[in-house]
């Protein structure tokens, strides 16, 4: 996969797009606080077209990634044809209208006294950047992968490092 700076390529907002899309479609990822050792879990995260520098979770107080911190979010899409690694800061959500506005029944089946429930935590995830790969091998691609010939990196698809 090609290398692309930081925000200095046209393909770069492309990826970023294609980026969000794919979350929007599977909002399903693993996150970790960089802190401890402890292992990524899974999440499913609350996204708003309209605040694209961040993700919100809803979780609990005893949840190991309550106590926030910097953490790193991974994301593979529904087609396994877009990944990302991304990182930003945890913090707990403190606005009520926020987490009316992600309130959900989904969410409330997790909350045995629902919206009041004294456990319930919504953190946000500030994004920071990412690296984001697309796999999307073309046709000369295809054709090394079916036969074995040893491929370029380029020839797998796009990969961008981008400011979220």
């Amino acid at each position: 996969m090609s290398n692309k700076d930081m925000n200095q390529t046209p393909d770069a907002d492309e990826v970023r797009e294609e980026f969000w899309e794919s979350i929007a479609d599977s909002p399903f990822v693993m996150i970790a606080l960089d802190s401890g050792h402890g292992h990524a879990i899974p999440m499913r995260a609350q996204l708003d077209k309209d605040a694209n520098s961040s993700i919100w979770f809803y979780t609990s107080r005893d949840n190991r990634l309550a106590k926030g911190g910097p953490a790193m979010m991974q994301f593979v899409a529904k087609g396994h044809d877009l990944f990302a690694c991304v990182s930003g800061t945890l913090t707990e959500e403190t606005s009520e209208a926020r987490k009316d506005k992600h309130w959900s029944k989904a969410v409330e089946a997790w909350y045995e006294q629902g919206r009041q429930d004294p456990s319930l935590l919504m953190l946000r995830l500030d994004l920071r950047d990412a690296e984001i790969w697309e796999a999307d091998p073309g046709v000369v691609g295809m054709f090394k992968m079916m036969t074995g010939i040893t491929m370029n990196g380029d020839e797998m698809g796009d990969h961008a490092r981008v400011a979220l």
